[in-house]
């Protein structure tokens, strides 16, 4: 999570409903507001990572299967 200080304030228009059953039952809002963008942020990232490096999964995938794991002699499980 971001720190206080470094906050920016920002509108974001929400459905009525929303905000009066959030207001309702005591949830703030902003931080509801910043746990979902993190949340968004995050799912994206991982889903770029994954798109431009699905070269390099396959092709290890691929070496794997032909020659199996790397130091899999000295698994214990």
């Amino acid at each position: 999570m971001s720190s206080t200080t470094d906050r920016r304030p920002t509108n974001v228009s929400l459905p009525a409903s929303l905000v009066d059953e959030a207001k309702s039952l005591g949830i703030n809002l902003s931080r509801a507001c910043e746990t979902g963008v993190e949340a968004a942020l995050k799912a994206e990232r991982e889903r770029r990572w994954k798109a431009e490096n699905t070269d390099a999964i396959i092709a290890y995938n691929q070496w794997v299967e032909e020659h199996g794991l790397p130091l899999e002699e000295f698994r214990q499980f």
